[in-house]
Order: C-alpha cells, then structure tokens, then sequence
C-alpha cells in the first residue's frame, strides 16, 4: 500500500512541477487555443497540458514498475501508441490537424495497443451470455480504442471537464481492481499513476483555467483508459462485463452519440465542431460556468457508483431502473439542445421569409 501510494504522490507532483514549464514552452512556440465563436474562454490559452499528464503519469509508472508483474511485456506496444498519439496531438494543437488525418493517427496508436497482445476477445451480455471474437478480436479493440479516444476528446470543451470525468472513471475502475489486488496489479498502477497526474493538471485547469489539456491530452486520457478498461473490465467474466465499462463512461459516450446524430439530422460532417453538447446545453440553460462542470461530475459520480453495485449484485431489475433514470436525465438536456441547433436554420428562414413580406 505505502508503494502504491508513492507512485500516486510521485505522479501528482510530478505533473504539478511540470505544468509551468508546459505553459512557457506553449506561450513561446505558439501551442495557444484562441478564443471563437462556439469557444466559451476569452484570450489566448496555452493548451498542451496533456504533456505534463503524461510526464507525471509515466514518472508514477516508473515508480511502480515492479508492481506491474507480466503487463510488463505489454509496456513497450502500449508506450508507443501513447507516443504517436503524443506527437499526433502536438502537431493538431500547433496546426489543426483534420478529422481524417488524426482518425488516422489514432488508429496506428490503437493498432499498436492491440499488437500488445491486449485484446477484447469476448463480451458477456445479459440473457445472452458469452459473445466469442475470435479472429475479430484485433478489430473491435481497435475500435473500442478509437471511441473511448474520440469520447473524451469530443467532452473537452469546459475548464476541468475531461479531467474530472477522467478522474472519476479512473478511480471507478481503481475501485473495482482493489477487490483483486494480485489479478488486476496492472490496473491498479495504471489508475494510480492516472489519477495522481490527472488530479495534479486539474488544480491548474479547473475553472477558471490556466492551462487546457488539448489534444494532447484528451486523446492521452481516451487512450489510457481504453486500456485500463481492457485489462480490467474485459478480462473479468461476469453478468454485466459488457455493461460495467459503457458505465463508467456513459457521460462522455452518450454526449458523442448525440453529437453524430444531431450533426447527421443537421446534415453536417460528423467531425464537424458545435455547440449542442451536454456542457452547452447546461450553460444554455442559464448555468454557470463552474455549476456546469460540478453538475457533469455528479452525473458521472452515479454512473459510476451505478458501475460499482453492477459487478457487486445481482439485484439487476433496480439497477437498470436506476441506469434508465440516469440516462433519461442526460437524454433530456442533450434533446433540449438537439431541438435547439435544429431550431436555428429554421427561425433563420422564417425571420427571411418575414423580411421579404416587408419589403414587398
């Protein structure tokens, strides 16, 4: 335990020493995020924070390296995806990379995550039991990989935000591993390191910011619980294997749902930038900035707590009455501003259509 809690202390500072260094290098090379049109923030941010989660989180690693037993072998494939996505999030936070060239990038590091041997090979659903890949297995961790990446990655959008829920998820999934301590090693030193860096980056980058992750760091934070997940939640065989991980990320996932479909309807690019999502449409609802943010965290906080009682009982029928409630609140507020981007070309017609009776 006291070893454990070095790595997390060790990551936590870490990142802490890292982040002003992060911030001078960002003003004077040009890694700012400027302010626009669908941008809540005013003034140029330095907005490569997600540098300095990765320096405290691979010094936490480090520190804990013997702890990680046979995932040792796995290390090498998964550093490497983390530093082509590393260097894939400089380039887009510096230039802006398009949707095609980073779905690109994100893949060859999601490949080399799956090249490590760690795969998804099965899914347990209720009523259903055991679902067996098989061959497929290299395919569908891949493409859990790519969603958790583009989940997060599209939920950054408010001071703290992809932080906190990261932080939550992770220590949701810390949690569930410390019930099997010698079985889940790895995940143990990977939520720790995880959660120490994260935490470290939040006291900067919570309302109001200092720093922003970008990039850099979201696509870091997708990847490193994608592969948490894997070791962890996927490895374990119970009622609810498949269910339990869509949980803990349901918030930044349900946001990412909504957000295709409502860029569909509007018959936009799916990688096509808005403000409909849920932190948008909270604000829009005449929430403040900070009560935003905290109102996220406690949605993600039952998610995860609903994620917890899953793989502890058997007592489903309540929870999935739980889960439908949880959901029907996210739904409700992505629907008010799902009818609301819809609204806007609409009320934009009708008020041309009323100028032109004027003029007439």
């Amino acid at each position: 335990m006291q070893m454990y809690m070095f790595g997390l202390i060790t990551a936590f500072l870490v990142t802490i020493a890292t982040v002003p260094m992060v911030m001078a290098f960002a003003r004077k090379w040009g890694f700012v995020d400027k302010p626009d049109h669908r941008k809540v923030h005013k003034g140029n941010m330095p907005r490569i924070g997600g540098v300095a989660i990765m320096f405290g989180m691979a010094a936490g690693v480090a520190v804990l390296w013997s702890q990680l037993g046979e995932a040792q072998n796995e290390m090498g494939f998964l550093i490497a995806g983390a530093v082509i996505l590393a260097i894939v999030g400089l380039i887009d936070d510096r230039f802006a990379l398009g949707a095609k060239t980073k779905l690109i990038g994100q893949t060859v590091a999601a490949i080399c995550a799956a090249s490590s041997g760690l795969r998804i090979e099965f899914i347990q659903i209720p009523f259903i039991g055991n679902v067996e890949f098989g061959f497929l297995s290299f395919i569908v961790t891949i493409i859990w990989i790519l969603a958790v990446i583009n989940s997060v990655n599209l939920i950054d959008g408010l001071d703290g935000l992809a932080a906190g829920v990261t932080m939550i998820a992770v220590l949701t999934m810390l949690i569930m591993a410390t019930g099997h301590p010698l079985a889940y090693a790895s995940v143990i030193v990977l939520s720790l390191s995880l959660l120490g860096s994260t935490s470290g980056f939040l006291l900067y980058n919570f309302y109001p910011a200092k720093i922003f992750m970008g990039d850099t760091g979201s696509m870091f934070l997708g990847y490193a619980m994608a592969v948490i997940s894997m070791m962890g939640l996927f490895k374990s065989v119970t009622m609810f294997s498949l269910i339990v991980p869509l949980l803990i990320l349901a918030v930044p996932f349900i946001d990412t749902t909504f957000a295709v479909i409502r860029r569909t309807l509007n018959q936009q690019s799916i990688g096509t930038a808005d403000k409909g999502h849920l932190h948008h449409c909270l604000l829009a609802m005449g929430y403040g900035h900070r009560k935003t943010v905290l109102i996220i965290y406690g949605i993600s906080m039952l998610f995860g707590a609903v994620a917890v009682l899953f793989s502890q009982t058997a007592n489903w029928v309540s929870l999935v009455l739980l889960v439908v409630i949880l959901c029907g609140i996210m739904l409700f507020a992505e629907g008010i501003g799902l009818i609301g981007q819809k609204r806007k070309p609409l009320l934009k017609a009708l008020g041309k259509m009323q100028l032109v009776k004027k003029l007439e």
